[in-house]
């Protein structure tokens, strides 16, 4: 017979092992779509991005907020060692990232997660990989032309593996075509890619030929530059990227300049542009959208957030010829935590994890 235990609450706590193969790609952009739709509604419910940093250069970010309709409220903290090669950004260990979520009613501490979250077909690739590629196809559904067919893709590590899932996802793929510097792993990277999809993925000699004659461009790179060239983008193509620095990689000395995959001529270019969060362009001063609002090439106002486009509040995409720009520019917790909860009420049907008993809070 059970104990009435009133001044004690059961916890949940899930490692790694215990939240894995709970969600796919499809329903990860569904949830996303909605904690994004649902932070526009209510701004106070989600929070920028914030990271401190060590003076050895280890890097903790924490992404604060909740989804009122999936009864969660809490944050994702993750940390890292932040590194820089050249051109290019490297981790040289990557921890675990931790969820703690609460429920968004009565307060109560429902649970913590260790671990990363990711689709069964391709297991761990990348930290937050999995997150920001599904946030990607939330922002291709959103804006680009219903009828894309071809995509054009920069990179061939985990953040693009994770694109290919994405977009798969929301549009009828007929090619997706690879540029990335090393050809090896470019051949490697579509021969694993093409049988997951079921679709034709090609590697390219050049990045021209990754822009030419695509419905959609996406940059899912390391790189600390931009790696094409806006004139090349033709009408009606939607343009994705996933590089959002901040401030303190400058301030810190680790970086001259502020890391981005764009250059100004995308930004001129694009007739809409949206973000995950519109307060983190300025308040870590991200220099693919920051740099082009110092020299007068936008203004904060050409800047809608991707969430003001789900609920229609912008109007987004307006015809087949506009150039459409999603700056990828950083997680929030309405991404973070809709996965979450998922995984974690899932986890907890199927009887994993452990939980924790802990007096109430005043009872000790």
């Amino acid at each position: 017979m059970a104990v009435d235990r009133p001044n004690r609450n059961a916890i949940l706590i899930l490692g790694p092992d215990e939240i894995k193969g709970l969600i796919n790609m499809e329903e990860a952009v569904a949830a996303i779509a909605q904690g994004y739709k649902e932070a526009d509604e209510f701004p106070i419910g989600n929070a920028p991005r914030r990271r401190v940093h060590s003076p050895e250069g280890t890097r903790v970010s924490n992404f604060p907020g909740g989804i009122p309709g999936l009864g969660v409220i809490g944050s994702l903290t993750r940390a890292e060692m932040v590194s820089h090669e050249g051109n290019n950004q490297s981790y040289p260990y990557r921890e675990h990232p931790v969820y703690l979520l609460w429920n968004s009613e009565t307060a109560k501490l429902d649970g913590m997660m260790m671990g990363e979250i990711f689709d069964e077909r391709t297991g761990f690739t990348s930290i937050m990989a999995f997150r920001t590629g599904a946030t990607t196809g939330v922002g291709v559904d959103a804006l680009a032309r219903k009828d894309s067919k071809v995509f054009g893709l920069f990179g061939s590590g985990g953040q693009a593996v994770n694109k290919i899932l994405a977009i798969d996802a929301v549009r009828d793929i007929e090619k997706v075509k690879v540029y990335s510097r090393n050809p090896e792993n470019r051949v490697a990277f579509c021969d694993k890619m093409a049988p997951m999809i079921g679709k034709e993925v090609v590697p390219v000699e050049t990045p021209e030929e990754v822009i030419k004659d695509s419905d959609v461009v996406i940059s899912a790179t390391d790189s600390n530059v931009p790696v094409f060239d806006g004139s090349l983008l033709e009408p009606g193509q939607h343009v994705v990227t996933v590089v959002g620095s901040n401030s303190a990689l400058v301030e810190g000395g680790w970086l001259k300049s502020g890391r981005r995959e764009n250059d100004d001529e995308t930004v001129r270019r694009a007739d809409v542009i949206a973000v995950n969060h519109v307060e983190s362009v300025t308040q870590e001063k991200q220099a693919g959208l920051y740099d082009p609002i110092q020299q007068g090439i936008i203004t904060e106002d050409d800047i809608c957030s991707l969430g003001s486009i789900l609920t229609g509040a912008h109007p987004g995409r307006t015809s087949d010829e506009q150039i459409t720009y999603h700056f990828n520019n950083n997680g929030t917790a309405a991404a973070d935590m809709a996965l979450a909860k998922i995984v974690f009420d899932r986890a907890k049907e199927l009887g994993r994890g452990n939980e924790m008993d802990i007096p109430v809070p005043g009872t000790q």
